[in-house]
């Protein structure tokens, strides 16, 4: 199945491409070698922002829903510096408008306050929908294959604190044109730091067809118990030690590699 990547409509070539990575660094040793877990990680593709990699854009949610955007710039190998920031206020009323201010400009940045307002608009979108949420424009658009559709959502299995939660969203791409944008809700007081180099969702692909549970039957559970039992005896006799006490065991990869003929990692589940 084959679906097609576009890059970012205004930003084009800037940000990474979207890459499979069953790998998380913030998981304990353990968790990082479960096959099952890794192979949930590279569920789909990890996708990245519009930035290039010496570029940081910094969201904070202050009180009455106010938010500031920060927009750093690393160069010659000094700490990253801000070049603009602007805040993004909604009007009292029923109307919807936002209330967009540019409060600073580094001279270097040599861009007007209208080509500022159009940058961040490249970066950033549906703010404050829900109450909090802020959208984060994707470097890359899909486009998928008839009666399939794309699932955006947060990096799967990233433990790392404190966590901003990330709503999911199915859209039907084949049909529907959507700039790819991942939905977090902070909280006031909470920020996010996105880096040119750090994903800021996954996506995947799933197709549109409706899925029927049926009653299993007698001879159904004993077919799972006999599996379950031949593979617990076969991987209890490949289990090895780890240096903390833990044991794995490459089993379950074993079967994988044999059954589908791949070369992924080793582990356990």
């Amino acid at each position: 199945m084959q679906v097609t990547v576009l890059p970012h409509q205004r930003r084009p070539g800037v940000g990474r491409a979207p890459i499979p990575d069953g790998h998380r660094a913030t998981l304990p040793e353990q968790a990082r070698l479960c096959p099952v877990l890794e192979d949930g990680s590279r569920l789909g593709f990890l996708v990245y922002p519009p930035l290039a990699a010496t570029e940081t854009l910094e969201v904070r949610l202050l009180p009455d829903l106010v938010f500031r955007l920060t927009l750093l710039v690393q160069a010659d190998g000094v700490s990253a510096r801000p070049v603009t920031v602007m805040e993004i206020r909604p009007s009292a009323g029923s109307g919807g408008i936002e209330i967009r201010e540019v409060l600073f400009v580094a001279p270097e940045l040599r861009m007007s306050e209208a080509a500022i307002r159009e940058l961040f608009e490249f970066l950033v979108t549906n703010v404050n929908a829900p109450d909090g949420g802020i959208g984060l424009r994707g470097a890359h658009d899909f486009v998928t294959p008839e009666g399939w559709d794309t699932v955006y959502t947060g990096v799967l299995n990233d433990t790392h604190r404190p966590h901003v939660p990330v709503l999911t969203a199915r859209v039907e791409t084949d049909w529907y044109a959507q700039p790819t944008e991942f939905r977090y809700v902070l909280q006031p007081g909470e920020a996010l730091s996105i880096r040119g180099q750090a994903p800021i969702g996954q996506v995947f692909f799933v197709p549109r067809e409706p899925v029927t549970l049926v009653d299993g039957s007698p001879a159904d559970a004993e077919t799972f118990r006999g599996r379950l039992e031949t593979y617990w005896a076969a991987r209890t006799a490949k289990e090895r030690a780890m240096p903390y006490g833990g044991t794995f065991s490459h089993h379950y990869r074993d079967v994988q590699r044999g059954r589908e003929g791949t070369n992924s990692g080793a582990g356990t589940p």
